[in-house]
């Protein structure tokens, strides 16, 4: 008898489940409606790709497709680890993108913080569009600005260089200089772009806690330190979590428009690597399987990175 309660009761939940799940569908149909464009880019440009990744498990030739060629087993992961030039090339993504983790990722919180500290409003705007603007620059624009600035004869940072008796440097002819010139390049193109983020999430903090902060005599120093800070670190923390998911990731454009013979030592990264070897030399089976190793580094970091995160600060992705 009481079994056939019990299912009597779940058969009745299951239709109210089912009932308030079509009511919300109903209720909100315009927004259902306008995701399937992105649902269907995501299943298009996204989702079906995937089916070719295929290739890294084969001798891919382009004329007989992926039914007609013929299947080699994990052959292409074997060759990437055994080779020398990639696990160099392998080291300089890790390199540069832990330069750009350390020294890019914060500049973005502490011009938000500086930014926030504004009290004149005309100011403030005219610093904000001052650090945005590079962002809607085009790496090409932006590496021709930096080649003219650090060229060995014309630039003014040689000219300048010179004037103290220092020899000209031709930095983008040196591996020395290469890391350097990458990331400090991209902070100063996205930095200020990234800044908006975190000057929403200061907008959204409660102001009675800054006017119970002053008076109990707290400065604005002690303001961010105990208010602003604590309150955007949900916001640090999930956008450090997909930094670190594209930590493999550090942009083709961005290095290419600066790589030569001369900085490819310390300069390549796998992005590179890929289009010279996968596009140029097609070798397409060799690169996908570069690709599908990234993918999985990029997912084991998130994983990891959102794992420690909830058991640290109790902030996570999922």
């Amino acid at each position: 008898m009481a079994s056939k309660m019990y299912a009597s009761d779940r058969i009745t939940l299951h239709h109210k489940t089912s009932s308030a799940k079509w009511a919300h569908r109903k209720k909100h149909w315009a927004l259902y409606l306008i995701s399937i464009p992105g649902i269907f880019f995501f299943l298009v440009f996204k989702y079906i790709p995937l089916l070719g990744s295929v290739i890294a498990f084969q001798n891919y030739n382009i004329f007989r497709g992926i039914t007609g060629s013929p299947w080699v087993g994990l052959e292409h992961f074997k060759r990437m680890f055994a080779y020398t030039e990639f696990m160099t090339i392998l080291q300089n993504t890790l390199i540069i993108g832990f330069y750009d983790l350390i020294f890019a990722f914060p500049i973005p919180i502490v011009l938000a913080l500086l930014l926030n500290e504004l009290r004149i409003a005309v100011f403030k705007r005219l610093v904000q569009t001052v650090v945005y603007l590079p962002h809607f620059l085009s790496w090409v624009i932006v590496g021709g600005i930096l080649v003219g600035l650090l060229s060995p004869t014309t630039g003014f940072v040689n000219h300048v260089l010179s004037s103290f008796g220092i020899e000209p440097i031709y930095f983008l002819g040196d591996n020395d200089y290469i890391r350097s010139i990458l990331v400090s390049s991209g902070i100063w193109k996205d930095s200020g772009w990234g800044t908006i983020i975190y000057l929403a999430a200061i907008a959204g903090i409660n102001p009675d806690l800054y006017e119970a902060a002053v008076i109990d005599g707290a400065g604005r120093l002690r303001q961010t330190l105990s208010i602003t800070i604590p309150c955007i670190l949900p916001t640090i923390t999930i956008l450090f979590l997909l930094h670190i998911g594209n930590f493999l990731d550090f942009g083709f454009e961005r290095v290419f428009i600066f790589l030569n013979p001369l900085n490819s030592e310390n300069g390549e990264i796998i992005d590179t690597y890929v289009y010279r070897a996968g596009l140029v030399d097609r070798q397409y089976s060799y690169t996908t399987a570069i690709g599908m190793f990234k993918s999985v580094v990029g997912f084991l970091l998130i994983v990891l990175g959102n794992t420690l995160s909830k058991k640290t600060t109790g902030e996570s992705l999922y």
